[in-house]
């Protein structure tokens, strides 16, 4: 996949946006009005990127980004009187910073020479049949989880949604539904195979379901 010259940038600390999954965002800095406005009139594509957590004191200025993000389409816009916008963007694929443009004319925002990146995929049946069984192991750990969240749910039904879903989805679903912190739902991003990404998903709902104080199959005796 061919290089993007030139990508606008939109960094964010709080927000990690993957392929095929939807964000709703509100655009109200005066650089990011300009940045919707020229995307919409251009590709209306958006690279989303993660701000590190030891930038986060300097998000009014250009604070250090993660290196890998999510070019995210425009779906669906709305501009207020006051200029402000509603906007919908749905993540296409990943992609590495590979260098960033000083800025020039009037451009507020920051822009990227940008690497699309593809994931390699499962090919041999060994390691197919890994992502099998990470595929039922993390469908019985969010069944526990959602036990031990929602006593009064029936974690069956609530599953539903999840189960069919291909592999890349899945893990790209659960990451958007549950409440990781954004470094966690970063390091799904980076992972470069749907194996790797099936083998954090389950390490950080272990996590999550120690730090209830339940745990999940397969996870190792919790600390006295």
């Amino acid at each position: 996949m061919p290089v993007i010259e030139s990508l606008a940038l939109f960094p964010l600390s709080d927000v990690v946006l993957l392929p095929e999954i939807s964000v709703p965002l509100y655009i109200f800095e005066p650089r990011y009005r300009q940045m919707t406005r020229e995307a919409l009139e251009g590709s209306r594509e958006i690279g989303m990127v993660t701000v590190r957590p030891d930038a986060l004191g300097s998000m009014a200025g250009e604070p250090r980004l993660f290196e890998i993000g999510c070019l995210g389409r425009i779906a669906q816009a709305q501009e207020h009187p006051d200029g402000t916008f509603h906007i919908l963007l749905i993540g296409e694929r990943r992609f590495r910073i590979l260098e960033e443009h000083a800025r020039s004319g009037d451009r507020l925002y920051r822009c990227a020479r940008v690497e699309p990146l593809t994931d390699a995929r499962a090919e041999s049946e060994a390691e197919l049949e890994r992502i099998r069984g990470l595929r039922r192991e993390l469908l019985a750990l969010l069944e526990e989880l959602i036990e031990a969240m929602r006593p009064d749910a029936s974690p069956a039904k609530m599953l539903e949604g999840f189960e069919g879903l291909e592999s890349e989805r899945l893990i790209n679903a659960l990451t958007q539904a549950i409440s990781f912190r954004p470094v966690e739902k970063q390091r799904l991003l980076e992972a470069p195979t749907v194996l790797s990404r099936f083998e954090i998903m389950g390490d950080l709902l272990r996590f999550r379901l120690a730090e209830l104080g339940t745990q999940g199959p397969g996870s190792p005796p919790l600390p006295n």
